[in-house]
């Protein structure tokens, strides 16, 4: 069994790395907050990433088979519930919600 002296020490080490570690983004983000390029990409970047996510998710879709309408009509929904509400939370919800249902019931395989 190690002695108290070393366990004190392992346990104070394992203490600062950690608390090192969890303030280290922290320390990071300061001088970030006032970069041009990051409030740029602050502005414009969840469009970006919605368009990349719709490309991933529509790239397989079978539009000649039954199957691809469900996607298609959650994606509608989607669409239509943030153009006319402006809440994510919402359309996020309506179009899953969609999707699962015409996903589980009319287009069961």
């Amino acid at each position: 069994m190690p002695d108290t002296r070393y366990a004190i020490a392992a346990v104070l080490v394992a203490a600062a790395v950690t608390w090192s570690l969890r303030a280290l983004p922290f320390a990071a983000l300061t001088p970030l907050r006032t970069s041009r390029t990051i409030q740029y990409l602050s502005t414009r970047m969840p469009a970006g990433v919605m368009v990349i996510l719709l490309a991933y998710c529509l790239r397989d879709l079978p539009l000649t088979q039954a199957r691809g309408l469900a996607p298609l009509a959650a994606l509608a929904v989607t669409v239509g519930l943030h153009l006319w509400r402006r809440n994510a939370l919402l359309s996020i919800l309506g179009g899953t919600a969609v999707h699962v249902i015409l996903a589980s019931t009319l287009f069961a395989p």
